[in-house]
């Protein structure tokens, strides 16, 4: 029998799957939050008519960053930040628009301009394991795929350990992400480059995507887990396998 009755391979089963479905609601959940709360205050300007630009521009300042580049970049909701040139590039409907979702957003990613300013401690972190989880990324299911139809399991530990590094940048994304949202709402409240009841939409649409990430998350973690729980039973076996006469 492949299994042996084994319990790690019960747990890596069955708790995977009671586990999958909450987390994939809570992802569907999260886009349809980002999607429609976006699109909602996307139709809604602001009364001081300040555009994406604008709002990235004063959270800068507010901060005493003058040496951030703000452009346009194509495509819907991709808007970011680069440290690799040191610029904020916001979509063509936050760049231009004078909307609520607008000014959240690119207060946002002014946000993270703002951290790699200061020197903020996690942005400086997820930014040193960038290397690491790409190679994670790429190889980490190679890697669990060949060691589970070789039945190898120093390569199968291998690509767990490739796939913990991007289980963990994404736990380190976390702080990034919510420190930018409040650093951008505090800078916005500060200087009233929003209304206050404007100000409770920006904070929704960037409460919503502030929940994709969790959900991100959740999901690599569980992933995790089941790799885990499948390498410790794989060991059980190996070992009753090889005390059987």
């Amino acid at each position: 029998m492949p299994y042996y009755n084994n319990y790690s391979y019960f747990l890596a089963d069955n708790l995977y799957a009671l586990l999958l479905i909450p987390i994939l609601l809570l992802s569907v959940w999260a886009q349809i939050q980002v999607s429609g709360n976006f699109r909602r205050y996307s139709a809604v300007n602001n009364r001081r008519h300040l555009t994406g630009a604008q709002a990235a521009e004063a959270v800068l300042r507010a901060h005493g960053v003058y040496d951030v580049g703000v452009r346009c970049v194509r495509g819907q909701l991709t808007d970011h930040y680069d440290p690799r040139d040191n610029t904020i590039y916001l979509s063509e409907s936050v760049y231009q628009a004078p909307t609520i979702a607008a000014v959240g957003v690119a207060a946002h990613e002014a946000g993270h301009a703002v951290q790699y300013a200061v020197g903020y401690g996690p942005v400086r972190l997820r930014s040193a394991m960038i290397p690491a989880t790409q190679l994670g990324s790429k190889f980490s299911f190679i890697l669990l795929l060949a060691g589970m139809f070789l039945y190898s399991q120093t390569l199968f530990l291998t690509g767990i350990l490739l796939f913990a590094v991007t289980t963990f940048f994404q736990l380190v994304t976390l702080p990034v992400e919510f420190n930018a949202s409040a650093r951008a709402v505090e800078t916005i409240e500060s200087q009233r480059l929003l209304d206050e009841d404007e100000t409770v939409g920006a904070k929704k649409v960037l409460r919503a995507a502030a929940w994709t990430y969790v959900a991100a998350l959740l999901m690599s973690a569980l992933q995790l887990l089941r790799f885990v729980l499948i390498f410790l039973g794989r060991s059980e076996n190996g070992r009753r396998g090889g005390g059987r006469r």
